[in-house]
């Protein structure tokens, strides 16, 4: 009895010593993800990712918006699969309670009495190459002026307006 413990326990020691780490292959810091190669569906190489996300929640994950961070993530899993950035199309419509991850530093400090934790990842998905619009409907509720943003985002009519016009070019709506 003692022996078949033994040997369960080294199983699943050595079961988790060969478990993968938590890695941010693209957006660094941000999004962490495991690579599985045995799973069933997997992203495809011969596909063009055209999405959007609607972002409307003002949760957390890992300290920034929690739908910032699952735009650094899907980024992240495309780019470990091998997905080329230039077959990647994400565009993003920030409004309802999201609408303050996107303040500059200065009015986030003014508001919140610290730094925007959310400026580094709004600067890293600019750069992969993420549309940022933030609706100015949700702005104009907030008394967010187009000079509180962060510089990495651009305003929107509307967060409708985004969501609509880029499903209708064929982007899938990822809520």
């Amino acid at each position: 009895m003692k022996f078949g413990i033994s040997v369960l326990v080294s199983l699943l020691c050595m079961g988790f010593s060969m478990a993968q780490k938590w890695t941010t292959p693209v957006i660094e810091g941000y999004g962490k993800i495991k690579s599985f190669k045995d799973v069933a569906v997997q992203p495809d190489a011969s596909l063009e990712y055209k999405l959007v996300f609607d972002i409307t929640s003002e949760s957390e994950m890992d300290g920034v918006n929690k739908g910032l961070w699952k735009i650094a993530r899907l980024i992240n899993m495309l780019g470990s699969s091998g997905i080329p950035s230039d077959n990647v199309h994400i565009v993003a419509a920030i409004h309802g309670g999201a609408t303050f991850a996107t303040l500059n530093d200065t009015k986030h400090k003014k508001k919140y009495d610290k730094a925007n934790p959310n400026t580094e990842l709004l600067g890293l998905l600019k750069d992969y190459g993420v549309e940022l619009y933030v609706c100015s409907q949700a702005t104009a509720a907030r008394n967010i002026t187009a000079e509180d943003l962060n510089p990495n985002t651009e305003l929107a009519l509307s967060a409708m307006t985004v969501l609509s016009n880029y499903q209708l070019k064929g982007y899938a709506l990822m809520p």
